[in-house]
């Protein structure tokens, strides 16, 4: 209700103003004229031609009077208009930093105002729109350096097959079992590819049940256990015996988590541990996944969520296939998801991730 208040004694301020101007121009060229009568008939009597010449003379001088005066009293709207023309040049031009001048609080004012603001408004679109094809361009870029590795390995290995060049039956197996493995890290690559995209759509559905994490993370951390004991990690669970149940979706969670233990078995000192542990209370769920590895850099550690980001190689361990650097993004939008949050406390050498979940009222044992 206020709005149209103020839009209203806005256009009156300038009416106003311009109204004024034409009053002071009328009484200013009104006075000129009567002061230039009463000079004539004072000075100019008796003289014949001043009498005959002053009819035709005071209409044009009235006029002449008025107008200047007019031109005068409003040379400042005309400077701004001129300004605001001269801002929409430049912005049109192509010169989006550029910003109108705002001098007045009256409607010229507001439309600067507003030139100003769609400027703005423009430039973060146009920014967004390059930020968006950058983003596009370091995709391409992404997926062509973490493809091309495996797929290569494949062919050179597929051709050694082709034209027979082994030695014997146990180089032949190897091979073949070089070639299985690069195809299998390729599929895994492409896989979470297809995970991010996913989870990046608007219009991600979950196919969430009621299950109980404690029962899920046993689960994994039973698969998960021969590979870290190849690794020489142990594992250490503080996840207690007890169901805590939350309606998620079960495929996208250990997805997740598996994300998270795969990250800790890459980037841990050999030998070391990984510790896992599970905290409730009568709103989340906290998964702790706890290991030590080489300290990363302020920069690395804001960059360690982004997607396709992956720190030195130096970190990795051998015998690991490095991924595409979609793990720990795939994980964080998941939780996202789900309504929760995946965040790092970084310590020294101590990585702790910490993935919460919403956790249904009522319905946990602690």
């Amino acid at each position: 209700m206020n709005k149209p208040v103020l839009h209203a004694k806005r256009k009156q301020k300038i009416q106003l103003n311009i109204l004024l101007s034409m009053l002071l121009s009328l009484i200013l060229a009104v006075t000129m004229n009567n002061v230039l009568i009463y000079f004539v008939f004072q000075v100019g009597t008796g003289m014949e031609w001043l009498e005959k010449v002053f009819p035709y003379f005071i209409t044009p001088f009235f006029i002449i009077v008025f107008i200047l005066t007019f031109l005068i009293s409003t040379r400042r709207i005309v400077k701004d208009l001129m300004t605001l023309e001269r801002g929409l040049q430049t912005i049109t031009g192509g010169d989006l930093s550029y910003r109108v001048p705002v001098q007045r609080q009256d409607e010229l004012g507001r439309v600067a105002f507003n030139i100003n603001q769609m400027t703005e408004r423009l430039e973060q679109q146009i920014a967004k729109e390059r930020e968006a094809e950058l983003s596009k361009m370091e995709l391409i870029t992404g997926i062509s350096h973490d493809l091309r590795t495996p797929l290569t390995s494949i062919i050179g290995y597929i051709e050694l097959l082709r034209s027979n060049s082994f030695q014997d039956q146990e180089e032949y197996d190897r091979f073949v079992q070089n070639t299985y493995s690069k195809a299998t890290h390729l599929k895994k690559l492409l896989d979470d590819l297809f995970e991010y995209t996913r989870l990046s759509s608007i219009d991600t559905h979950l196919e969430t049940h009621r299950i109980d994490l404690c029962q899920l993370l046993n689960q994994l951390l039973f698969e998960f256990e021969p590979i870290a004991y190849d690794n020489e990690l142990h594992i250490i669970k503080e996840i207690g015996s007890l169901p805590v149940y939350s309606a998620v979706d079960s495929d996208k969670i250990a997805r997740a988590i598996d994300n998270l233990l795969m990250n800790a078995l890459k980037y841990s000192f050999r030998p070391g541990a990984i510790r896992i542990n599970m905290l409730t209370d009568h709103k989340q769920v906290t998964i702790g996944v706890e290991n030590r590895g080489k300290p990363l850099t302020r920069e690395q550690q804001d960059k360690l969520f982004e997607r396709f980001y992956k720190v030195d190689h130096s970190r990795s361990s051998e015998g690991i296939q490095t991924g595409a650097g979609l793990g720990l993004s795939i994980a964080r939008n998941i939780a996202e998801l789900h309504g929760g949050s995946l965040t790092l406390h970084h310590v020294n050498d101590l990585f702790t991730f910490q993935l919460r979940l919403p956790i249904e009222a009522g319905k946990y044992n602690a």
